[in-house]
Order: structure tokens, then C-alpha cells, then sequence
């Protein structure tokens, strides 16, 4: 895998992670990845990349959160060309981190994910969805979030705090909105949020991982996560599956953008065109377990088709607004 050099990173720690034989050249052209997903997905992706411009690329991974922090870090200096991930929600309010940059793929996306903020181009359509461990759940029905509060799961539900991850603040606007019937301000949304924080019991995991770990392994019956995260379980052959909430999902772009100045300006316009073409976006829908944002793409063996979700209506702009409030708010909940 001499196309690739693999970073990891977690908090203030940074391992040089180095694929074998992954030596450089100094006048080869490079691009800088900071990314969100995980190394096996990533690994196919980049390989395609190389083979078709001969491109040597690096990866940093890390959660979102982390890698817009190291981009404001470093925004004097750019070391990263791309942010790969994190929803439309987890990045538009660092905007100004980013370039402005229209894909060639724009027509081909599907409207509601067409890029409106400038520099994000959707890359994949996210979903949240519930984890749950089928062996140690049993006979409890688990349908969305109105059965997470069942005694029975007291202290059992695994998710992370969403003032730190990208994946669990989209499942606090997608509980807001499918408890408060659309309105995410309303005193039902809230009532909901005080009495599933009661049944969490005071669990609060530290990363994403953490959580669909903890339910594969059986230490947490339920987990709030995105919709790819149990794909590799259930395909191992773990008693996991993955519930769409009865009450509703609310769909958000996957994003990847362009760090403002990057050093590979023109490698990384390349590559935002390139993830977001057709081959890219059906090897990922069929074979990767990840949905595809375009419009001309099948449906893979692994998810339910889009039209058959009942999906909830969001104002991004009013989301961004609202994010501290929110955020506070639950804060407030967890520490009373």
C-alpha cells in the first residue's frame, strides 16, 4: 500500500501509524486527509484515488470535533488539504476554515443535499440509527426512542456526549425533532430528553467508537450511532442489528471540503470530484456500507431503501442557531 500514509490521532496524542513499505518521494504529488471515517473504509477509497492520478495520499483520523480544532490550530500554516466527514450539521459553523468549491457532481446529487454553504459537498447521505444487541436484549422491543425509556434498559444504553461528537449531537436534533413532532423547542422534545437521560443513568461514553463496541460486546444492550457503524458486525456474524426510529430519522450530508489555503489546492478539487463520482459513490453504496448522496446510484444489499424511511423535515440555518442553546440545555439535563 504504497499509496497511502496513515495517521491516528486521539486528543492530544498524535501515532504515527505507517503502512508497511509506504516510502515517498519528495517530488511526488501529495494530498493531505484529515478524515472521520474509519481506516477500512478509507483504505479502498484512496487506493482508487492513487490508481487513477497517481496521487500519494496521507490520512489523519480522527473525530470531528478534533480535526476542526486542528485546522483552526493550524490555520495560519495549513497541513491538511481535506476534511473527509462529519455531517453538514458538525462543520458549517466552521465555515470559515474552508474554501468555497463546486463539484463538477453537483447535478448529480440528490437536491436536498446540494451544496447551498459554499465549501461542503456532500459526500454521503448519514442516518442515525440504534444498535442493539439481539442476545442480551431478548424479548424487549426496541422500535426508536420511545422504548429507550423502559426501565428494563436503565444504565444499558450507550451513546456519547454530544458537545463532543459530531455523530451523537445529530442524534440529539433528530430526538428533538421526532419527540417534539417537528418542533424541537417544544416542552414534549424536552420532557423526552429529561426522561431518557434519567434511564441513561449516568452513562456518558467518551468516543463513538466506545459505543457500538459497547453493544457488540454485549456491555450495553442499545447504542445511539450512525447508520454504518453496526454494518461490520452484522457482517461478522455479531448479534447486532440496526433500528430505524419508528418516530423518524433526519438525513444529513455527509460532507468533504477543502481547508482553506491548502497547500494541494488543486489535488484536492480532484479529489472532492473524484469521491463524489459515480464509480466512487456505487463502490461505497454496494460494497462499503455507506449511502450514496447522487441520484443515479442503487440502492445496496444493506440498507433499507430511502423511500421507504419515514424522514424528517430540518432547517440546517435553525439547527446551526440553536446548537449552544441546545447543547446547554442538555448539559443542564444531565447534571441536575
Amino acid at each position: 500500500m504504497k499509496y497511502v500514509k496513515f495517521f491516528a490521532c486521539a486528543l492530544l496524542v498524535m501515532a504515527m501509524l505507517f503502512v508497511p513499505s509506504c516510502g515517498r518521494d519528495d517530488d511526488a504529488e501529495t494530498l493531505v486527509i484529515y478524515t472521520t471515517f474509519r481506516q477500512d473504509f478509507v483504505d479502498p477509497i484512496v487506493e482508487m484515488f492513487y490508481e487513477e492520478t497517481g496521487i500519494t495520499v496521507e490520512v489523519m483520523l480522527a473525530g470531528t470535533g478534533e480535526l476542526i480544532s486542528r485546522i483552526r490550530a493550524e490555520a495560519a500554516n495549513p497541513q491538511a488539504d481535506i476534511l473527509w466527514g462529519g455531517t453538514l450539521i458538525s462543520v458549517a459553523g466552521s465555515r470559515e476554515l474552508f474554501e468555497d468549491f463546486q463539484s463538477a457532481n453537483e447535478p448529480h446529487i440528490m437536491p436536498e443535499f446540494r451544496n447551498t454553504h459554499g465549501p461542503f459537498t456532500s459526500f454521503n447521505v448519514d442516518a442515525r440509527v440504534l444498535m442493539i444487541n439481539t442476545e442480551f436484549i431478548g424479548d424487549i422491543e426496541v422500535r426508536g426512542y420511545a422504548d429507550l425509556l423502559n426501565p428494563e434498559l436503565r444504565g444499558l444504553i450507550s451513546l456519547t456526549d454530544p458537545a463532543a461528537s459530531a455523530s451523537a449531537f445529530d442524534h440529539l436534533v433528530n430526538k428533538l425533532y421526532a419527540m417534539g413532532n417537528g418542533d424541537p423547542n417544544s416542552q414534549e422534545a424536552w420532557d423526552f430528553m429529561e426522561a431518557f437521560v434519567d434511564n441513561l443513568d449516568g452513562v456518558m461514553l467518551g468516543s463513538s467508537s466506545a459505543v457500538f463496541n459497547g453493544v457488540a460486546n454485549g456491555e450495553y444492550w442499545a447504542g445511539l450511532t450512525f447508520e454504518e457503524a453496526p454494518m461490520s458486525f452484522i457482517q461478522a456474524g455479531a448479534p447486532v442489528t440496526k433500528v430505524h426510529m419508528a418516530e423518524g430519522s433526519v438525513l444529513s450530508g455527509g460532507t468533504v471540503a477543502i481547508v482553506s489555503n491548502a497547500p494541494n489546492m488543486s489535488n484536492a478539487q480532484r479529489f472532492v470530484d473524484f469521491v463524489t463520482g459515480f464509480e466512487v459513490q456505487n463502490y461505497m453504496e454496494q460494497n462499503l456500507a455507506m449511502r450514496t448522496v447522487r441520484t443515479d446510484v442503487p440502492t445496496g444489499p444493506d440498507f433499507v431503501p430511502m423511500s421507504e424511511l419515514r424522514i424528517l423535515p430540518v432547517d440546517v440555518d435553525v439547527i446551526l442557531s440553536m446548537r449552544d442553546e441546545w447543547l446547554d440545555r442538555f448539559r443542564d439535563i444531565r447534571e441536575r
